[in-house]
């Protein structure tokens, strides 16, 4: 079978999907790939390959845990402000 078929029968499964299906499919896809660039992310540590300051290092984890704790309201029906983009600057 070829790609596209492939690709087509797969769409035609997923129609089929209950909502806990799909939401099961869908975060096991999205939690592994934000554990894969926080495994990236890691490897900027590397002082052999990098520069970086306290306050840089601060400044990322500070995003990332405000962006975590906005996603977990967001599953106790808190609220669901917007998330604004990270920078160093």
């Amino acid at each position: 079978m070829n790609y596209f078929a492939n690709k087509r029968r797969e769409e035609d499964n997923m129609t089929d999907e209950t909502k806990r299906e799909k939401f099961v499919r869908l975060a096991e896809k999205r939690t592994n790939r934000i554990i894969d660039q926080l495994e990236l992310l890691g490897n900027l540590s590397n002082t052999s390959a990098y520069e970086y300051t306290s306050t840089d290092v601060n400044k990322m984890f500070k995003a990332i845990e405000e962006t975590l704790n906005e996603t977990k309201r967001k599953f106790s029906k808190q609220g669901k402000k917007s998330i604004s983009k990270f920078t160093l600057d």
